[in-house]
């Protein structure tokens, strides 16, 4: 990333700002290799790098009514699938849930998906349902409110249902990834603010030759207390929290060393920086 540009005193703007980024995103990054539609298409038992990372830790979810919130363009949401749960997708942004239909039904899978933010999914999906909530890599820091946000996975859940979440570790979000000395030095916020960084951005995070005109979005970044405490408040109880030293993407170029799963870790004392974290907390 840049440097945010300036920071924005009231977030209105947030929704329309950044569906326009992921809808003109969604066609390249299905045609990127990073996200291995290809493979999912020749191999019936390819999972996602995220989803195979936590398997040890997702363990058995066969028969799991599953809701995944901000499932992007599938291929995690194909991944939950092909272990065995009835999967629902949800996404605010049309343009990637086209591309998340067109890879279920180019592989027969047979998984329902919904338009809307993710703040509405109790209102769109079947409250109190769900075995399992999963969200994956990139998605809080989109949401402006955590606490509002764990409200919705619990609305979700059923008594005993689980919620599952591999996240950027909000320590890396607050890291400078441009100085060019090496150094890691914290120049973002660590805790939730009401201001949204506002970054500028002609890019994305997978190889593309795609010239992109929506480039302006609006993050945040949460705290992992916040996050907890949060969980915990909306009638959920921690049963897991892991810190890992690595991401399955380059998030600090130059600095990483990916190995043959693709999770980068820092090639200097990997140790110095925990970089995603999972997150296991059962509904009450």
């Amino acid at each position: 990333m840049n440097q945010p540009s300036r920071a924005l005193s009231a977030a209105s703007e947030y929704l329309h700002l950044n569906r326009a980024q992921w809808d003109e995103r969604a066609p390249a990054h299905a045609a990127s290799p990073g996200y291995s539609r290809q493979r999912f298409l020749d191999d019936p038992a390819f999972l996602s790098d995220v989803v195979r990372f936590d398997l040890p830790r997702l363990g058995d979810i066969r028969g799991l009514r599953a809701a995944h919130l901000q499932c992007h363009i599938g291929t995690d949401t194909l991944s939950l699938h092909r272990l065995g749960a009835a999967v629902t997708g949800l996404d605010f942004s049309g343009a990637s849930l086209a591309e998340a239909r067109a890879l279920a039904a180019a592989t027969g899978a047979d998984i329902g998906y919904v338009e809307a933010d993710v703040y509405d999914a109790p209102r769109v999906l079947e409250p109190g349902s769900f075995d399992l909530v999963y969200t994956g890599i990139g998605a809080l820091c989109w949401l402006p409110d955590v606490r509002r946000w764990a409200g919705v996975v619990a609305a979700l859940l059923k008594p005993g249902g689980r919620l599952f979440i591999r996240e950027g570790h909000p320590m890396l979000w607050a890291v400078d990834e441009t100085r060019p000395d090496g150094l890691l030095a914290i120049d973002q916020a660590y805790f939730e603010r009401e201001d949204p960084l506002v970054w500028d951005e002609d890019g994305t995070y997978v190889e593309t030759d795609t010239v992109f005109q929506s480039t302006t979005t609006h993050q945040w970044n949460h705290g992992l207390g916040e996050i907890v405490t949060a969980v915990m408040d909306a009638g959920l109880d921690l049963t897991m929290l892991r810190e890992h030293d690595s991401a399955p993407w380059d998030a600090l170029p130059g600095r990483t060393t990916a190995d043959e799963h693709g999770e980068h870790r820092l090639t200097d004392r990997p140790w110095r920086l925990p970089q995603t974290y999972t997150l296991q907390a059962r509904k009450r």
